[in-house]
């Protein structure tokens, strides 16, 4: 589990500027109990052909990091989906979707979409916003 001191604003700004390191940090929050094959439940694995993801050596089935997350079949870079997406649980509404726009160079609709995704996660896992909400979003 997450606590709030464990993504300080630092951190997530330096994850929010490399793909691969938000790939990576997706990855060890998503299989922090261990990799489990969603198709055939085999728990061995090795890398997959995209940066931090699995494929199950018995099934060969390969699993992305984003996938059956908040990031899951985004149509922008993750790092600024994490971006928007540990702004919104950190801060709730208070930034604009056209200031998310402005500010990465993404469609506002984009930014307005991908944040209501967010919130209706929140939601669903109850009212708290804090990091542990964004543990929550990104393992859905």
């Amino acid at each position: 589990m997450l606590n709030k001191a464990d993504i300080t604003p630092q951190l997530a700004e330096e994850l929010s500027a490399d793909r691969e390191k938000v790939l990576k940090f997706i990855a060890d929050l998503k299989w922090r109990d261990g990799y489990v094959c969603r198709n055939c439940g085999h728990t061995n694995y090795c890398e997959g052909k995209t940066p931090s993801s699995r494929r199950c050596t018995r099934c060969k089935k390969e699993e992305s990091a984003t996938a059956n997350t908040i990031f899951h079949n985004i149509k922008f870079p993750v790092n600024k989906a994490f971006f928007i997406a540990y702004n919104v649980c950190m801060l709730g509404n208070d930034i604009s979707t056209y200031k998310y726009s402005e500010q990465l160079g993404i469609n506002q609709m984009t930014c307005w979409k991908f944040r209501k995704r967010i919130q209706d996660c929140l939601i669903k896992q109850g009212p708290e916003k804090s990091i542990v909400s964004l543990n929550k979003v990104i393992i859905l």
